[in-house]
């Protein structure tokens, strides 16, 4: 009987493990959308679209600069949106940029 108990805690551990891992991954692609006017949007500068930067405020802003090409953007290039760490849950526009922007290497 523990060789089948052993199976059984197994095969559940391994079922837990994969479900929190979906779970982890959904939180870092879902979530509601970072808003221009929140307090740390505000303070990073951060804009949905790049194009929209104040290139006075911010002279070393180029327009090639984007949240999809930044290191810590969480989403694929190609996504509309993803997580980034500064942000929290909220997903930021891949052709959105902020004053943290920093070169993806590769």
């Amino acid at each position: 009987m523990t060789q089948q108990t052993r199976r059984i805690f197994m095969l559940r551990f391994v079922a837990t493990g994969a479900t929190l891992g979906a779970i982890s991954v959904s939180a870092q692609t879902s979530g509601p959308r970072l808003e221009e006017s929140d307090p740390q949007a505000v303070t990073l500068g951060y804009k949905q679209d790049t194009a929209k930067v104040d290139a006075k405020k911010y002279p070393n802003h180029a327009s090639t600069q984007t949240c999809a090409n930044c290191q810590l953007f969480q989403g694929k290039a190609t996504d509309a949106s993803g997580g980034c760490p500064l942000f929290g849950a909220k997903q930021v526009a891949s052709g959105g940029w902020c004053s943290a922007w920093n070169k993806k290497a590769g």
